[in-house]
């Protein structure tokens, strides 16, 4: 499965050390003037060598559009594009070729496929990310459109610093908040606004954990404090426990949810990989959720 989504599809390719990483768009409308602005600006938000705690591998990260466009409007049929990888060092890992890093993805690859991609950790990479900023960018100007917007921020993490002054790596979450939904996105059962949310932000290299509205807090607390009860005939609520999203669809509140990123496996391995995948990583939680949101609109027809 290299494709996300049922109306508004990306299918990804590429890996860490390849020619270049790409991806196609499936089911954007025709007659969207892109902002190719906007897009670039959301690369440069997942951009590597910003900081000193950032990978220092420097791409310009210039996309080069291949179909489903003309003088920059869509035509309705396949937007593909890619990104050429420009700093590609795979000699740096040719010592691993035979090694597999603890918590990396090099023993679980083999085995599935009976050969892996040694170089940076191939497919696995969070290089493979960057089609998804691209295809989120598009979504959330089509969710502009429609009065709803995608923002996270970090909210929790270690301290980068001084793990970087040790060799080590460090985790965290970041919290993500769709405004402007309209109640009644998501299916019934096994496509449920949650659970699409879920399953993309799941695709995340590092991701491990993820609640909605209060989440695992919600264990600890009793029925009547974790109800939202119901303040008028238009379905407002007096507090937002369930994060907007009720028997899997949506209540109208905002939808809100939080993801947690285990840190870093590359410890102590040089300067080109992230001491904290976070400040990276929420744009990228913010374009897998824009595209879940918009996909889950646009089956409503909205």
């Amino acid at each position: 499965m290299n494709t996300i989504g049922h109306l508004f599809r990306l299918t990804t390719f590429g890996e860490s050390h390849g020619i270049a990483i790409g991806g196609i768009i499936d089911g954007c409308p025709s007659q969207l003037k892109l902002d190719f602005g906007f897009i670039d600006s959301e690369l440069q938000r997942r951009k590597t060598a910003l900081g000193p705690n950032a990978s220092q591998r420097r791409e310009a990260d210039t996309i080069e559009w291949l179909s489903g466009l003309m003088d920059g409007v869509t035509l309705g049929t396949p937007i593909a594009f890619m990104v050429r990888n420009e700093d590609c060092k795979p000699e740096d890992y040719e010592a691993l070729k035979d090694v597999y890093r603890p918590s990396h993805a090099d023993f679980t690859y083999e085995r599935k496929y009976g050969i892996r991609d040694w170089r940076g950790g191939g497919r696995a990479s969070a290089r493979t990310t960057l089609p998804i900023v691209v295809a989120g960018a598009i979504a959330k100007q089509m969710l502009s459109e429609k009065g709803i917007q995608v923002a996270g921020a970090v909210t929790a993490m270690g301290d980068a610093e001084m793990a970087r002054r040790e060799g080590d790596t460090v985790g965290g979450t970041v919290e993500c908040r769709i405004t402007g939904v309209p109640a009644g996105l998501g299916e019934p059962m096994f496509c449920k606004y949650s659970a699409e949310l879920a399953h993309a932000i799941f695709s995340i290299p590092a991701v491990k954990g993820f609640e909605v509205g209060d989440g695992f807090a919600l264990a600890k607390m009793k029925g009547s404090e974790a109800n939202d009860i119901f303040i008028n005939k238009e379905g407002a609520t007096a507090t937002n426990h369930s994060g907007g999203i009720q028997g899997g669809i949506s209540n109208g509140n905002d939808v809100i949810f939080r993801v947690a990123f285990k840190p870093i496996p590359s410890v102590g391995m040089g300067e080109r990989h992230d001491v904290c995948a976070l400040p990276r990583g929420v744009v990228i939680v913010e374009a897998l959720a824009a595209m879940v949101t918009l996909d889950l609109s646009m089956r409503r027809n909205l």
